[in-house]
């Protein structure tokens, strides 16, 4: 049985990925094993994969995190799904313990049924970008009419929170480095794109929003540039880091925060599936968005799973629109 895995066995760059041959696995007790169709890269596995993760890989290491497949076996005590069926695997469990491209075992609590009427590779790329993107709501209690800032707009999670910001009548600002996306951010649902390197971003917001400013921030990024986002904010605002892309130290913008009254709070889509009753809440709702057309999973390119090594360097060009898919068989 072929059973391929993606491994490193030293930390750096796309380069470092292998694609090896791996002794198939059975399922052990509240384990599943799934035949790989489609995986959904994240931004945390480069992180990952570099050295700069929170929690330092142990190597070698299994690569591997988001996917969507065929359920072919379980183990013991493990209930609610049937052999054969499709099922999606939430990146619910800590990476470099699980991992595959085949197939791969998972923790059965990592399963969850793919939306109706999406394929493999757009239900690979649903779950995390949509759950994490709900932040703006669950953390930013983003409302009718407030307006909100998404620095790193063009990623999955940025595009999810555009999407998400107006199905609820917010107004979402995207934020990107360049002007070379923004026809491409307007056609997704940006109701205004701002190009962080050709303007004053604190200023232009202020124009945007009629002096008001952001009602929430949802920055991916961190680093030195939250003293500029939080200059950008309304007062009592909200702003939310979910992510360190900066690779810098994250300033408290002291003067702004306490001038306006500001809240800053840290976000991980941990935070929904962690608790039983917000996950329900959650999924129902992204299940009932992409029903009714609010929501919907933009895909930026595809890949085979022999070209992971590019896949990867594609992630970390910043070129993409949307969620980059890893294919296989």
């Amino acid at each position: 049985m072929d059973n391929r895995v993606v491994r490193i066995h030293r930390l750096g760059g796309p380069e470092v990925l292998s694609l090896e041959q791996g002794e198939p696995k059975e399922p052990a007790a509240g384990e599943a094993l799934v035949r790989i169709q489609a995986t959904g890269l994240n931004r945390s596995e480069t992180v990952y994969r570099s050295g700069k993760y929170l929690i330092p890989p142990k190597l070698p290491s299994l690569m591997g995190y988001e996917a969507c497949g065929i359920l072919e076996a379980v183990g013991a005590d493990v209930s609610g799904f049937t052999v054969g069926e499709p099922v999606c695997v939430l990146p619910n469990f800590r990476m470099g313990e699980y991992g595959g491209a085949d197939r791969a075992v998972v923790p059965a609590s990592s399963l969850v049924a793919p939306p109706p009427g999406l394929g493999p590779v757009e239900a690979a790329s649903v779950w995390m970008q949509f759950f994490t993107a709900f932040g703006i709501v669950q953390a930013g209690h983003l409302a009718l009419g407030d307006f909100v800032l998404i620095p790193a707009a063009s990623s999955s999670v940025g595009l999810a929170a555009i999407q998400i910001a107006n199905w609820l009548g917010a107004e979402p600002i995207a934020l990107t480095r360049t002007s070379a996306k923004r026809a491409a951010l307007q056609a997704l649902g940006a109701r205004h794109v701002i190009a962080s390197s050709e303007c004053d971003v604190a200023a232009e917001v202020l124009r945007i929003t009629g002096g008001r400013g952001a009602k929430v921030v949802f920055d991916p990024v961190g680093g030195p540039f939250v003293e500029t986002l939080a200059k950008a904010m309304c007062d009592e605002g909200i702003l939310i880091v979910y992510g360190s892309l900066s690779g810098a130290a994250t300033p408290y913008p002291h003067w702004s925060a306490a001038l306006k009254g500001l809240s800053l709070r840290g976000w991980v889509a941990s935070q929904i599936w962690n608790h039983p009753q917000r996950f329900s809440h959650f999924r129902d709702l992204i299940l009932r968005g992409l029903a009714g057309g609010h929501l919907r999973p933009v895909v930026a390119k595809t890949f085979a799973l022999d070209d992971i090594v590019e896949a990867h360097r594609y992630l970390e060009s910043n070129q993409q629109v949307g969620k980059v898919i890893v294919t296989t068989g």
